[in-house]
């Protein structure tokens, strides 16, 4: 169903940058857009902290606090933290306090089975459509990816990632199914922010980008799916092991939200 939705579409520029990819840049440059609202500057710079891990799940999130850091009154800013909390990503506790959302399991899953259908189907429009100035913007960013790893980048890494796959949407000629994928990935990516650490993780995603491209030179379609494929399926496993590390961390699914940890 996806592939022959796909298949409509022509070759076309770059789309312009929607919400959620705006949401994915740097929130200073963000923040110094003129004509922003409060609660917008304070919504992106707090999601963004979120999704780069350094608000850590279980922070609690004082407004008081961050109206004074952003200069602004509370009003803006209980606007941007309802709006994170419908996104899952800030739990409000009666009673209690309101913190940063751990992160559920099950979401995990069910964002791996969208974005494993819709980067298959990209990728074997990539195959089909792939080009020298195609390959080269890949071939830049997989440079960009192996300077991260040598000076231990892990945020630069996860953007060059996120570079690397939104590329191939364009050069597939549908760059609208990337941003279906980052709105179906937002819990995903805090979890793929905590496995960057781990010994060889970064090398490991840099080689799977590199057979990807690999496939894609030489035009074959099964190996260049294969290769997608083997990417896809060596995110999830190793969740485990980031549970084991932090388990505070992690909820099975939002209905445990209900119960907040002892500690908070």
């Amino acid at each position: 169903m996806v592939g022959s939705v796909l298949t409509t579409r022509r070759r076309s520029r770059p789309a312009p940058m929607s919400e959620q990819q705006t949401n994915m840049q740097d929130s200073t440059l963000l923040c110094a857009q003129p004509g922003m609202s409060a609660a917008r500057r304070v919504y992106i710079e707090l999601r963004q902290r979120i999704i780069d891990m350094k608000m850590l799940p279980g922070t609690r999130i004082v407004e008081r606090d961050i109206a004074a850091e952003h200069g602004t009154s509370r009003t803006p800013v209980h606007e941007a933290v309802l709006r994170l909390a419908e996104e899952g990503l800030v739990e409000v506790v009666q009673r209690v306090g309101t913190f940063v959302a751990r992160i559920p399991l099950n979401e995990l899953e069910e964002a791996m089975l969208a974005r494993t259908a819709l980067e298959r189907a990209v990728i074997e429009r990539a195959v089909a459509r792939i080009d020298d100035e195609g390959l080269n913007r890949l071939r830049t960013i997989l440079s960009e990816q192996h300077h991260c790893v040598s000076e231990g980048d892990m945020r630069g890494f996860h953007q060059t990632d996120e570079a690397f796959h939104e590329t191939l949407a364009d050069i597939a000629g549908v760059p609208g199914v990337w941003r279906m994928i980052q709105q179906a990935k937002t819990q995903l990516d805090r979890y793929r922010r905590l496995t960057l650490p781990m010994p060889g993780r970064m090398d490991l995603v840099v080689g799977e980008h590199e057979a990807i491209v690999t496939a894609l030179q030489t035009g074959d379609a099964v190996a260049a799916l294969q290769a997608m494929q083997n990417h896809l399926d060596d995110v999830l496993p190793v969740v485990e092991s980031a549970r084991s590390l932090r388990p505070d961390y992690f909820v099975n699914n939002r209905a445990e939200r209900d119960t907040p940890p002892a500690n908070w």
